[in-house]
């Protein structure tokens, strides 16, 4: 199994600090999310029902009726390399690390590249993967470039896959609407920017074909009923959306001159996350870990990615761990340091 963020209760045995007393800014979900009903006792009475009313739902939120709910994105990105013979696979790297380990997995050749190489050398591959908005960069490839791959890969019956799982607080940079186009496969995920990741739903949208093979290889009942009746209600609640539309990117701002300000500039981000990349990452994780402040480390990156308070009493907290932090980064600190711990 490969490591994500969160394991709160791991960090807080490592570190003795109680469960409780963590603020956790390690995995990219929005901690202002959307504000979760009473769930109907027929949730529970009864079994999932794909006439509940979630495929319409996502369909007028996506702007796409070629969708399939499946239990999270993650069970798409486990089950999509089952429905191709071997093939030769490109993933945009450094990225979300199941797509690379579960096209492995199935027995494809997996080619992990960066930008520059991807853009060289993707036309040799059967199916290209990109995350976009990447995580944990927060990269971002236009529309159109990724539409003029996805018609060359299928006219020789390659995939384009395209995890949006951070897309929801820019639309119009989404592919969702052209998913009825052949070859072309969207990942979009509720666990982000609704903050629903507890509810184990998600969406694959594209080839009708695809689809109905995907379907067969999850089987019944892959969303319960629960989880299906609120991520319906969720995706129609306009007003929440646009609220937080406009709310994240300002919070995410917000993050990034905090660390500017504490000398840890970011290198890129999302409206839900920051990433910095500086060679003292494992020493700056483990200094706000003491301090029980949790974010990413990506170790075979020299990385981290922080993600969103969820109310001012953290963004306080963070602030003076971040200036806390500063004091003691100092005797590691040279001219010929990174410009991220310059002090």
């Amino acid at each position: 199994m490969l490591e994500h963020g969160g394991g709160i209760r791991r960090a807080a045995a490592q570190f003795g600090i109680a469960v409780e007393q963590w603020l956790d800014l390690s995995t990219g979900i929005n901690p202002q999310g959307w504000p979760v009903p009473p769930v109907p006792d027929h949730c529970w009475l009864r079994l999932p029902e794909e006439e509940d009313g979630l495929g319409q739902a996502a369909a007028g939120y996506y702007q796409s009726e070629s969708l399939l709910a499946l239990a999270g994105t993650q069970q798409a990105i486990t089950l999509l390399p089952r429905l191709r013979g071997p093939s030769k696979v490109a993933v945009l790297t450094p990225t979300y690390g199941e797509h690379a380990h579960c096209w492995r997995a199935a027995g494809h050749t997996v080619l992990e590249w960066e930008w520059p190489t991807l853009q060289l050398h993707w036309a040799a591959c059967d199916v290209v993967v990109v995350v976009n908005p990447n995580n944990p960069t927060g990269g971002l490839l236009p529309v159109e470039l990724l539409l003029s791959w996805r018609q060359q890969l299928q006219e020789r019956g390659g995939w384009l896959v395209v995890d949006e799982a951070f897309m929801d607080a820019t639309p119009q940079q989404s592919l969702a609407p052209f998913c009825g186009l052949p070859g072309l496969l969207v990942l979009r995920s509720v666990g982000k920017f609704f903050g629903l990741a507890g509810a184990r739903c998600g969406f694959v949208l594209g080839d009708e074909v695809l689809l109905e093979a995907l379907r067969r290889l999850a089987g019944p009942w892959s969303v319960c009923g629960a989880s299906r009746w609120l991520v319906g209600a969720a995706l129609q609640d306009q007003a929440w959306i646009a609220r937080t539309r406009q709310l994240l990117p300002l919070h995410s701002q917000r993050l990034a001159t905090l660390l500017q300000a504490h000398r840890l500039p970011p290198d890129g981000g999302t409206p839900l996350f920051q990433w910095l990349s500086t060679p003292t990452a494992a020493l700056i994780w483990h200094l706000l870990a003491q301090q029980g402040i949790l974010v990413r480390h990506f170790p075979q990156w020299n990385a981290l990615r922080f993600g969103l308070p969820g109310n001012e009493q953290g963004w306080l907290r963070l602030a003076a761990a971040l200036q806390q932090l500063s004091a003691q980064l100092v005797p590691f600190s040279s001219s010929e340091d990174h410009a991220h711990v310059t002090p």
